[in-house]
């Protein structure tokens, strides 16, 4: 592993201090709990010229990061949230000019099969830490949550020698997601074809609500309050089921090359529409001519075609026949890009229609999708938003995140913090025994 934090990240992770406060790193290093974030000011930074080309050559991919104008005191920890395709990394560092007050979250992720360059990067975090602030060897800790958390374990506490606290998954997605939507401001938003990003202002009033989580798999979490939640359903049918069926079918590599076929393929090559059987809309039922009426349902009709027309090519002479079989007895050629488009509906359609089915039974008016299934890509959102408007006939909303991919690594972020630090109290109080902060308000 290396000695050196990779990329932009050298010397942010936090500045040299002077030696009158070597004394409050040590302590905070002891109780890490008596340091508050401060969100006051905080927002989301856009567009930032010193950021890398994504992805960068450690292996990670840089997210936008928030800002955190006034905080200034050191942070001990970062957060992993390690699922079955991206680990997922939270940490903060201060501002690498002098002259910049404050600091940021910065936000990262990595394939887990290539979980050693998130290790390594880390590692680099871990060394650039005791550079700055003089502490000693395995003081920085990593609050880590997922499946990958339990897996990784033992490689985790042998490559960094550190503390490794383990976190719940579902409580540190609520915890990640409470606090995204009351306290940082242009981070949740509705979508429409006229305002496709129309940001919801923060806010404390959020209960009740349906999260669902798409990962690899999909969760569906009914959130009645703080700490009050239950998993009511979900569906194995999510990335995972779309990276897999994709990298058969189109041979693509990574999961944001099938989001970018999708954008340039044409459903309607391959699946089978409403115009197709009708020949127009059907209003009766509010059905238009575009709506999908069968997934990939052109597919067997186009090559039984060309099945028979192979079969009439049967009476040729003999010398015709071996060249134009050749022609005839080939498949229908569909274009993968098609196929990506096709199939990232089908998914997303399917887990939007179960994601209304579930808060039509809880009664919840409001669904907020995550997960890094979704990646800010348009069309998956367009998507699942159009499914809840259409089945609910406009009563319940779709809200979506620009951190869509970090609810679990904030959660365990937020872990390592005391009580009520935020805002807006957005989330719960911890055990009697954890330390508690002074809150500073707007």
């Amino acid at each position: 592993m290396g000695s050196t934090v990779p990329g932009e990240a050298a010397g942010r992770m936090q500045r040299r201090v002077p030696m009158e406060r070597k004394a409050s790193i040590d302590q905070t290093i002891l109780s890490p709990g008596t340091v508050s974030i401060n969100v006051k000011g905080a927002f989301i930074v856009d567009d930032d010229p010193s950021r890398p080309p994504t992805p960068s050559d450690d292996g990670a991919q840089h997210d936008t990061d928030i800002r955190l104008p006034n905080h200034e005191a050191v942070v001990s920890h970062v957060a992993l949230d390690i699922g079955g395709s991206l680990a997922k990394l939270v940490y903060f560092s201060h501002e690498p000019s002098s002259k910049d007050l404050g600091g940021r979250l910065n936000f990262l992720k990595f394939e887990t099969d290539r979980i050693d360059q998130c290790l390594d990067f880390v590692k680099g975090l871990q060394d650039e830490f005791r550079l700055q602030n003089g502490s000693r060897t395995g003081s920085m800790a990593i609050m880590a949550t997922g499946g990958g958390a339990y897996k990784f374990y033992d490689d985790i506490r042998r490559i960094l020698g550190i503390e490794v606290l383990r976190e719940d998954e579902m409580d540190c997605l609520i915890m990640g997601l409470d606090f995204f939507i009351t306290e940082i401001p242009r981070e949740v938003f509705t979508y429409s074809d006229d305002d496709p990003m129309h940001f919801q202002q923060p806010r404390a009033n959020i209960y009740p609500y349906l999260l669902v989580n798409i990962g690899s798999g999909v969760s569906m979490i009914k959130v009645s309050g703080q700490r009050q939640f239950e998993r009511i359903g979900g569906t194995s049918l999510g990335g995972g089921t779309l990276w897999g069926l994709l990298s058969l079918l189109t041979g693509a590599r990574t999961f944001d090359d099938m989001l970018r076929m999708a954008e340039v393929g044409d459903n309607a090559a391959v699946d089978m529409l409403v115009g197709d059987i009708y020949g127009a809309d059907y209003n009766k039922i509010g059905l238009k001519s575009t709506a999908i009426a069968s997934s990939f349902g052109k597919v067997f009709k186009m090559k039984r075609e060309g099945e028979d027309q192979a079969e009439d090519h049967g009476g040729l002479s003999h010398e015709n026949r071996e060249e134009d079989n050749d022609a005839s007895n080939s498949q229908p050629a569909f274009r993968k890009e098609d196929i990506s488009r096709s199939l990232l509906y089908a998914v997303s359609n399917n887990i939007g229609q179960i994601a209304y089915l579930q808060s039509e039974k809880h009664n919840l008016e409001h669904i907020y999708f995550g997960g890094s299934f979704i990646r800010g890509h348009r069309q998956t959102i367009q998507t699942l938003s159009y499914a809840i408007k259409f089945w609910s006939n406009g009563e319940k909303k779709a809200y979506f995140l620009r951190h869509e991919g970090y609810l679990g690594s904030v959660g365990a972020f937020l872990k390592r913090q005391p009580k009520n630090w935020g805002r807006r109290n957005s989330f719960e109080e911890y055990p009697v025994g954890r330390p508690t902060v002074q809150h500073e308000e707007d």
